[in-house]
């Protein structure tokens, strides 16, 4: 019996390998899966071995009208071609695109994740044109899929669409997280020294994680803020931020590039396929980003027992109880984020606390599988 099409779309082919990881293997048992997504070379790796057929469209990730409705045309043609069972759409430009598409291709299950929203961040005109692609996104679809509880509530309090066709799998997130790979067994003392060396970081030294794209809106600028205050406190405090530097999307302000620049005490590490390591050796991750689906480095971190200080924003204060497994903090405040990291490097109770829980935690709720088998259910539904 031949396996009904299920098409999976991303703007581009790191969010199909690194947003859904395993995920699309996992479902290629029960349909034949179609990845779509830019990235042709990078695509075509991912199909091979990840058991779906690739097909590449030339998305963007920036605001192009006339490359957008080329692609448009490109997925609309093979989509009424292929005549797919579902079209399941992730990130945004990809989200808009393809649930136009596949509703002019006539297909019958549009699904769109929100996975995060850039637009709440906008302004102006620019907020008014993303409100209006939003809504557009949602009309298209069927069915669509906030990451977060608290994404949800804003898509209905911005009236995006209705609450009928909402609905959040499991307690949230996109693809759970693998915790037999984000363990921290899998490293020991011996391995945190070599990184440390690596780095030059002291084995005394306190060391604060960054793991993200080291732009505007992830907070980059208040914690390096608070990071240059807090040294005159800490000698032995070191920052490390794990991430691509996206001065075309998102520029930091000119103080905070010369602050990283000259201060001895950042490491810029730049984009690490594995992030496992820097989990492990690292003593607090601060994420005070403005805004999240549902953010997989908080994920990953408490899989790995390592206290987190996020922002209080959706997503991030749904897997962080404060005080419990984390701590939370007002976003763009300096002062709240100074105090959090202080808090936790002297409070030697409430880190050993919070680190004997954060596991556990993560295993109970946010496991792979759970999200995998959440999806899957919602697709044999439509069968």
């Amino acid at each position: 019996m031949n396996k009904k099409k299920l098409v999976r779309i991303t703007t581009i082919s790191r969010s199909l390998k690194k947003l859904l990881e395993g995920q699309l293997t996992f479902m290629s048992d029960y349909y034949e899966v179609i990845g779509v997504s830019a990235e042709e070379e990078l695509l075509e790796k991912l199909g091979k071995e990840n058991n779906f057929r690739p097909f590449f469209i030339p998305l963007t990730r920036k605001i192009t009208l006339f490359q957008d409705l080329k692609c448009l045309y490109i997925l609309y043609r093979f989509l009424k071609n292929e005549k797919p069972h579902i079209v399941h759409t992730h990130t945004p430009k990809a989200g808009t695109i393809g649930m136009l598409a596949a509703k002019l291709a006539g297909v019958q299950h549009r699904l769109h994740t929100v996975a995060g929203m850039p637009l709440l961040e906008a302004k102006g005109v620019k907020r008014v044109i993303l409100n209006s692609v939003e809504k557009l996104t949602y009309a298209c679809a069927t069915k669509i899929y906030p990451n977060s509880y608290g994404l949800k509530e804003i898509i209905i309090s911005k009236k995006f669409t209705s609450s009928k066709k909402l609905k959040v799998l499991g307690n949230g997130s996109s693809n759970g997280i693998d915790i037999e790979h984000f363990d921290p067994k899998l490293y020991n003392e011996g391995d945190d020294l070599v990184l440390r060396q690596k780095y030059g970081i002291d084995k005394e030294d306190n060391v604060l994680l960054f793991i993200g794209r080291i732009v505007g809106d992830k907070g980059i600028n208040e914690l390096i803020n608070a990071y240059f205050e807090l040294q005159g406190q800490y000698a032995n405090l070191k920052l490390v931020l794990v991430g691509k530097m996206e001065e075309h999307l998102d520029p930091l302000h000119e103080k905070t590039l010369q602050i990283i620049e000259n201060n001895p005490g950042i490491i810029l590490t730049g984009y690490q396929n594995d992030v496992r390591p820097f989990l492990s050796f690292a003593d607090i991750l601060t994420f005070p980003t403005y805004r999240e689906g549902f953010p997989n480095v908080v994920l990953q971190a408490g899989a790995m027992n390592l206290p987190s200080i996020v922002t209080d924003i959706n997503g991030c204060n749904e897997i962080v109880k404060h005080n419990y497994n984390g701590l939370i903090i007002k976003t763009k405040s300096v002062d709240e984020l100074k105090d959090s990291i202080v808090k936790l490097i002297e409070n030697k109770l409430l880190y050993n606390a919070i680190k004997e829980v954060s596991r556990k935690n993560i295993v109970e709720k946010y496991s792979r599988t759970i999200i995998w088998e959440s999806i899957l259910e919602e697709y044999k539904v439509l069968d």
